[in-house]
Parts: C-alpha cells; sequence; structure tokens
C-alpha cells in the first residue's frame, strides 16, 4: 500500500504532491528545495548552505520511514549554475559516505521559488 510522508521536518509541498511516498520498502522523496521549515525562510545566501538545509530535509524524511543517507540509491541533483558543481559535491559528500547512490546532475533555467539547487532520491530499506 502506498503512504504519503507529510513530515514537519519537510518544507511543504508548494503544489499537488506529497513531500515522500513510501511503496513495498521503497522511499521515493520528491525534489527538496533549500527551505527551511521552522521559519519557512529559504536558505539562499551561499550553495553551501542551501545544499546542507536540502539534505537535511531529505534526512528528516529519511528519518521518518527508518532510513538514513545509506539507503539512498539513487539521487537528482538539479543547479541553476552548472559552476556550483564542485561545491555542491563537497557537502553532498559529507552525507554520502560510504558507497554513494547511482546520480546525475543536471543544469536547468529555473527551479522552484527561484532556488539555486533542487535535489529528489529515492530509497531503499533493504
Amino acid at each position: 500500500m502506498k503512504k504519503a510522508l507529510q513530515i514537519p521536518g519537510a518544507p511543504a509541498p508548494i503544489g499537488p504532491y506529497s513531500q515522500a511516498v513510501l511503496i513495498k520498502g521503497t522511499l521515493y522523496v520528491s525534489g527538496q528545495i533549500p527551505l527551511n521549515p521552522q521559519s519557512g525562510k529559504l536558505v539562499d545566501d551561499t550553495i553551501e548552505n542551501a545544499t546542507h538545509q536540502v539534505l537535511k530535509n531529505i534526512s528528516s524524511l529519511l528519518q521518518e520511514a527508518n532510513m538514513d543517507f545509506d539507503k539512498v540509491v539513487k539521487c537528482s541533483i538539479f543547479l541553476k549554475d552548472l559552476e556550483n558543481f564542485n561545491a555542491v559535491n563537497k557537502i553532498y559528500a559529507e552525507y554520502f559516505r560510504s558507497t554513494p547512490p547511482a546520480r546525475e546532475t543536471v543544469e536547468v533555467s529555473k527551479l522552484p521559488m527561484d532556488v539555486e539547487i533542487e535535489i529528489s532520491c529515492i530509497a531503499v530499506a533493504d
């Protein structure tokens, strides 16, 4: 049975979608932007801080499904400026320490709320 996750530890959806959906031990996390769920404000002072906020939002959703970053098998990273690739990779590596997931990183012209970064992922219980 499909279960939608809606938690206060991640930003509320700004459209008709779920923060994440859990089905048969697989968690599909919607694209997360650097929105601080407590303050409701964007963390956009640096790409490093924005990346940390996005990954904190993902972490909250993983925890809700009793998972962590080791369970992530696939990520998609969307950047408005691919020049930020190295800075994002440095922060990303702090969260994915062992067996990093499959991934693509693409440059896009625009993201929700005009943010610089968005990340989605898929995690599997076992």
